[in-house]
């Protein structure tokens, strides 16, 4: 097990799993210009490592899985309100892309990701938790978008992916009318896939990290990636890509290890290849 313990984001690596803790409890673990680079860089890390299989998103403490961009120090920053004054602030304004890749905007990554919410996730802690795979919160977490209560509006993806993702009508009650929802309501409209006590948040995520990284990781990135290229596509388009990542996996040494495995009653040894 290694840790990076920088102190707006923990970074914890170990059975094949990274964890990512966004650590900035007392500005309710907001997006800091250190956080969203060192989270950027930890994405790419994750993206490119054979030795990282799956990832976890989440927040210290209970009260903030994570408010969004910070409004004093980050969008002052990106907006040109305020100057770059230390090393974070420079590389974020150098390339901004590094504030989309963080919170997973745009950002092709097809290992698959786990938002363990621990606490309210608003605009940006929503969009983030959008943006993962898998969702297991906490009881007392709540999300929403009420950017539109501001005049503005949750250009983080959230317009992009909560109507794919929950019923029309609900995503745009969420998006548009902007109150928080509670965590056994996100349950019930399919938003998150679990809501357990705040004790058994981690436990929980962790359990199902460990499933995901036990299986053909080259079987579980093809299959995302077929998810996301082929979403919105006419059935025709998207069957051929369907096709396409089929072939990749059908071709591969994991495609051969694991029946074999089956028949020889072991657990297979899964290389990616």
């Amino acid at each position: 097990m290694t840790q990076n313990n920088d102190s707006h984001l923990l970074i914890d690596r170990s059975d094949g799993i990274m964890t990512l803790t966004m650590n900035r409890p007392a500005a309710g673990n907001a997006l800091s210009p250190q956080m969203l680079v060192k989270m950027a860089q930890a994405w790419y890390e994750f993206r490119d490592s054979n030795d990282l299989r799956v990832a976890i998103l989440t927040g210290t403490g209970d009260k903030d899985f994570c408010a969004g961009g910070d409004l004093k120090l980050t969008m002052p920053l990106v907006t040109g309100a305020r100057q770059p004054e230390d090393e974070w602030d420079h590389q974020l304004v150098s390339d901004y892309k590094l504030f989309t890749d963080a919170i997973l905007r745009g950002f092709e990554l097809y290992k698959p990701v786990i938002a363990a919410v621990n606490g309210s996730a608003l605009g940006g802690g929503t969009e983030m938790t959008n943006a993962c795979d898998l969702r297991v919160a906490a009881e007392h977490a709540v999300f929403g978008t009420p950017e539109a209560k501001r005049g503005l509006l949750p250009g983080g993806g959230s317009i992009s992916r909560l109507p794919r993702q929950i019923p029309y009508a609900k995503a745009m009650e969420i998006l548009l009318i902007g109150d928080p929802i509670s965590a056994k309501e996100a349950l019930a409209i399919g938003l998150i896939n679990y809501c357990v006590n705040k004790t058994l948040l981690l436990p929980k995520a962790r359990d199902l990290a460990t499933r995901l990284a036990e299986n053909g990781p080259l079987a579980v990135r093809k299959i995302k990636e077929g998810v996301l290229r082929s979403s919105g596509l006419p059935l025709a388009e998207a069957l051929a890509i369907e096709d396409e990542v089929s072939a990749a996996v059908m071709m591969s040494k994991d495609a051969r290890e694991g029946p074999r495995a089956f028949k020889q009653k072991r657990k297979p040894k899964f290389t990616g290849e």
